[in-house]
């Protein structure tokens, strides 16, 4: 099983996002049923580029939709590859999404089970919901507003805090950590929102993925980033990493965004890493990059994110849970 064991740039696991590749194949067949040899180009692809760990985002293959037969072959796949899988991300499969919640929270427990037979430790879950046909249409999907949770109603905060703390202690027994991923309108759309979430949930193995691209992106007035990191951070646990150029406009309101490369957008992840750092976050990495060549961009992202991590290794520690600013911390 994989473990956090203190890790220095030359051996952290910096994972690549397979978002750039879709599920159905050119002549319209789905990834999930294609022969090895597809899955095996996908792979040498990622391996080609840099990468020697993936992220097994689900829009591309749900290796907990495979038979026993297709997983043994799956994971076989990935080692002739020369690839190692420490994340799954089950992504747009809200366990409270009002008609199918209860039918992914079983997909999510499929998963975690599959996940431990490909040797992953880390599964990263959200509440977003699947793209609207609006957002489809759309360049860029997150300019159009898609479904959003009911953010007033507790009991459905609460039947959220009920499944994600039964998908922990389920992940738990197999020394898996969770990890919740930021996105706008749901109870994971605000850092304080998306901290009381894992404080109700409350246990050790459930934390944040603070995507905040997922927020800088958007169209509209937003909290600001460093202050959704210093919330955030303490509680993190894995860690999707992606930017964008932003532009504000105050007199006519305007919002811009687009894709950026990690060393150039508006985040500034020189001292995002070193404040993680500071708090103790050991996790998973991993790139993603929407757009163009985004495998190209993620593996030149990958690079400027090494050069972030220390050299030396260090001990590994557990993300501080205080309530310490990342201020407090560095001093």
């Amino acid at each position: 099983m994989y473990e956090n064991n203190g890790y220095t740039r030359s051996d952290w696991p910096i994972a690549a996002a397979l978002l750039q590749f879709p599920g159905t194949l050119p002549d319209g067949t789905s990834v999930q049923d294609a022969s090895a040899d597809v899955w095996l180009d996908t792979l040498r692809q990622v391996r080609e580029v840099g990468f020697d760990c993936v992220d097994l985002t689900d829009s591309w293959l749900k290796p907990g939709n495979l038979s026993a037969r297709r997983l043994t072959e799956f994971r076989d796949t990935l080692t002739e590859a020369d690839l190692s899988a420490p994340a799954l991300s089950i992504v747009r499969t809200s366990v409270i999404d009002p008609q199918s919640g209860e039918a992914n929270l079983e997909y999510v427990h499929r998963s975690i089970e599959s996940a431990v037979a490909l040797g992953t430790g880390t599964l990263s879950l959200g509440l977003h919901q699947p793209l609207t046909q609006e957002q489809r249409e759309r360049l860029w999907f997150w300019t159009a507003k898609g479904a959003a949770d009911p953010l007033e109603d507790r009991e459905v905060w609460n039947l959220a805090v009920e499944r994600f703390r039964e998908i922990g202690r389920h992940a738990a027994e197999y020394g898996m950590v969770v990890s919740l991923e930021l996105y706008e309108d749901t109870f994971l759309g605000t850092a304080d929102s998306a901290v009381q979430l894992i404080e109700d949930i409350g246990l050790d193995n459930v934390g944040l993925n603070p995507d905040i691209g997922n927020l800088v992106r958007l169209h509209r007035p937003i909290e600001d980033w460093q202050e959704m990191l210093r919330k955030t951070l303490p509680y993190t646990n894995y860690w999707q990493v992606k930017n964008y150029f932003r532009d504000e406009n105050p007199e006519t309101g305007l919002v811009t965004s687009a894709p950026a490369p990690l060393e150039y957008g508006f985040i500034n992840y020189r001292t995002a890493i070193r404040e993680a750092l500071a708090l103790g976050f050991n996790g998973v990495f991993c790139c993603e990059h929407y757009g163009g060549d985004g495998l190209g961009v993620s593996a030149t992202n990958r690079r400027y994110l090494q050069s972030l991590l220390p050299e030396v290794r260090t001990p590994a520690t557990a993300p501080d849970r205080s309530k310490r600013t990342i201020q407090e911390v560095a001093s």
